[in-house]
């Protein structure tokens, strides 16, 4: 029987690769999305991007505290606070 199953899955095999892929890449995304150095990194580039002018006070405020809830709720917290 696992050669009869075998032989019919083959045409799926193709497609489980691709979603294999796609789940490594989520996963890579996810990571680098919530990895603390990261985050640490995006909170100067948006500070940076204040002092220059380029972006406003609100916009500056309203970033970094999306930041910081990422950089809060990867330590463990629910986000909800």
């Amino acid at each position: 029987m696992g050669l009869f199953t075998g032989l019919l899955g083959l045409p799926l095999a193709p497609l489980r690769g691709v979603l294999w892929v796609a789940e490594q890449l989520e996963a890579e995304a996810d990571r680098q999305m919530n990895d603390p150095a990261v985050i640490r990194q995006k909170i100067d580039e948006v500070e940076q991007a204040f002092e220059r002018g380029e972006i406003g006070e609100d916009e500056r405020d309203e970033q970094q505290e999306e930041l910081l809830g990422r950089l809060v709720g990867r330590r463990g917290g629910d986000g909800d606070g």
